[in-house]
């Protein structure tokens, strides 16, 4: 069979072999002492790229997401989020388990894209003062939107929501596990996404390429109190410049080609609508997330879309299904345009 092609994350890349190179030249030190230069380095790097005070590197963006919440709540507290956000879907309950937190689902029926909320569905679920209510301490918002199809916020959406929820009391929480891609896809520096939001997540290893490791960003008092939750959580780590190396050389290499991911993942989209076996509008593709509902005709033909990954898969495409109608496709740098017409070509030889 031909080598798979891989569209399921762009967390499945490889280090380029400049980037093993910039990590083999790594000077290290003792990060959980405060002694690694190049981890310092990153996050001062970081910091600046979003106008904030401090950042922390981590191993993950699901510990990002965990310290800041434990940074900005305490036990009993809400937080508000959208009802497919990430924090919410896939990062196994921290907030609740680990930060005590409960949450309370913003409405986003008069949003304009799924996976955003408009700053008047916010005030309609902020809770005033009751003994019998959790208070609400924190808004998390996605950005780039993951089960929204890696939908971006609009920069007017984006800035009225996060107003709001700051003249409401609330803190604000970006995961901006793509928030990269956010930038790219809206040609706005990283600080603009980050003026109106107290602290923001950014994952190295998704579309910059990196093999590990995440940044939370902020205030400095809200950072150097993560730094204690993550040693708390067991997630100090040593010569973790070897690592941090790796996000430095992407910073500098990795960040400006995203525009080749969001073009190949709109050719994938456009090649996918013309199959007969999908029903959907590749106009909504915005970043590099492919969100390909199935046709009717496909689902009775060929079974749900669990049943196509499986399909697609013995025909050398991986990717995921996202719910039982739709089909997942993530492109990445691994992937160059002669991957994407194959891939497209051989999910076609398994249209019914």
């Amino acid at each position: 069979m031909n080598q798979p092609i891989d569209l399921r994350s762009d967390t499945v890349t490889k280090p380029t072999d400049a980037m093993r190179q910039a990590m083999g030249r790594a000077d290290v030190g003792d990060d959980v002492m405060r002694t690694d230069p190049t981890v310092i380095a990153l996050e001062k790097r970081v910091a600046e790229l979003f106008a904030k005070e401090a950042a922390i590197f981590v191993p993950s963006g699901t510990m990002a997401n965990l310290l800041a919440i434990l940074a900005q709540t305490t036990p009993g507290d809400e937080i508000l989020m959208h009802h497919e956000g990430h924090i919410y879907y896939y990062e196994a309950g921290g907030y609740a388990s680990v930060a005590g937190c409960s949450v309370k689902f913003v409405d986003d029926s008069d949003a304009p894209k799924r996976g955003i909320m408009s700053a008047d569905a916010l005030r309609s679920a902020i809770r005033s003062a009751d003994i019998h209510f959790p208070t609400p301490k924190l808004l998390t918002i996605e950005n780039t939107h993951n089960r929204g199809g890696g939908v971006v916020w609009p920069m007017e959406t984006l800035e009225e929501t996060c107003r709001l929820a700051k003249a409401s009391g609330l803190r604000v929480h970006t995961d901006g596990a793509r928030i990269w891609n956010a930038a790219c896809a809206l040609d706005v520096e990283l600080s603009t996404l980050a003026a109106d939001t107290d602290t923001i997540s950014a994952c190295l290893s998704k579309g910059l390429g990196c093999p590990v490791g995440s940044m939370l960003i902020g205030d400095q008092e809200t950072i150097e109190c993560a730094r204690h939750k993550r040693k708390m959580l067991g997630g100090g780590m040593r010569q973790a410049g070897i690592l941090a190396a790796a996000g430095l050389h992407a910073l500098e290499y990795h960040f400006d080609r995203l525009a080749d991911d969001h073009a190949r993942a709109k050719t994938l989209a456009n090649d996918l609508a013309a199959c007969s076996i999908f029903d959907f509008d590749p106009a909504d593709v915005e970043t590099n997330l492919v969100y390909a509902k199935l046709a009717d005709h496909a689902i009775d033909a060929g079974g749900d879309a669990f049943a196509w990954e499986r399909t697609l898969e013995s025909a050398g495409v991986l990717c995921y299904a996202e719910s039982p109608t739709t089909l997942r496709f993530v492109t990445h740098l691994d992937l160059d345009d002669g991957a994407i017409q194959d891939a497209a070509r051989r999910i076609r030889s398994c249209a019914v």
